[in-house]
């Protein structure tokens, strides 16, 4: 069985971790959408899909807090079960980038010589393209629809990750508990699941984290050009799409609230992973 000398213990398990402002605001943030999402139909009485056309276009009141569109439909409901499917979109898109990414960048990094090459230049291919013009692309090629969104997000995403823990494993490579694994004969895979990857968590999760947040916004401007979730679902990128023209009319709740559902969201996360980033700051142990 693979063992790490104590004194040469992977990083994150030795760091300690603290809790910032950033961190704790951030969730908090996260927090409020999560819980907005898990209890939406207790929060709000109207269904977000069902028409009421004779109350279309209210503006913001006590009945409608942030008023209905065109088709009648109350604007916080639609935004609180917004909420589920961009979440969704942040964890789905995050999860397949990471999980196809990061054992490709593990794998050029461990094996190098023809692996490296073959896999890095994909990678660079991939990095070749404006992320929101390869997201557009494979949207329009696999079609519209919230799925297929999540999908060609994911695919953007997959060169960041597997450039990090490339880099992460040509470092963690050369520590001494490696090397010395390796000479007793311990097996590739095991060297890669119980030594290489929790030293190199860490910068991953980071990534992740930030990842959502920019995940979102291209998620939402797939939404808004239609090439993502498709009416009358409620994701922010969509109502913002459904409403724009309304906006020009007065009617800028219709689009306003949505969007800044969306600002609240990716600060959210921009600002977990600022705060995880201090918190596993080897400098700040």
């Amino acid at each position: 069985m693979l063992s790490v000398p104590n004194g040469a213990a992977p990083l994150v398990s030795r760091r300690r971790f603290r809790v910032n402002a950033s961190l704790l605001m951030g969730g908090m943030i996260v927090g409020v959408m999560v819980f907005a999402a898990l209890f939406a139909p207790l929060l709000t009485p109207y269904d977000p899909i069902r028409l009421n056309i004779p109350a279309r276009f209210q503006p913001p009141s006590a009945e409608h807090w942030f008023g209905t569109d065109q088709y009648g439909r109350d604007v916080f409901t639609r935004v609180l079960y917004g909420a589920r499917y961009d979440l969704l979109i942040a964890v789905l898109a995050v999860a397949l980038a990471a999980g196809v990414g990061t054992p490709l960048g593990m794998l050029a990094g461990y094996f190098r010589g023809l692996t490296d090459t073959v896999i890095m230049r994909l990678m660079d291919l991939l990095l070749a393209f404006p992320n929101i013009l390869l997201a557009m692309t494979l949207a329009a090629v696999l079609g519209p629809s919230l799925n297929n969104a999540i999908l060609a997000v994911s695919i953007v995403g997959i060169a960041g990750y597997a450039r990090i823990a490339y880099a992460s494993t040509l470092s963690a490579s050369s520590e001494v508990y490696v090397e010395a694994a390796r000479a007793l004969g311990a097996p590739h895979h095991r060297l890669l699941l119980r030594a290489i990857l929790p030293a190199i968590l860490a910068p991953i999760v980071i990534r992740g984290t930030l990842g959502m947040g920019f995940t979102i916004l291209l998620a939402a401007g797939l939404g808004f050009i239609g090439l993502g979730a498709q009416p009358p679902t409620p994701e922010w990128g969509a109502m913002i799409n459904e409403g724009r023209n309304q906006v020009i009319l007065g009617r800028w709740w219709t689009s306003v609230f949505p969007g800044l559902a969306i600002v609240a969201l990716v600060t959210g996360f921009n600002l977990i992973g600022d705060g995880l980033r201090d918190a596993l700051d080897p400098r700040n142990v």
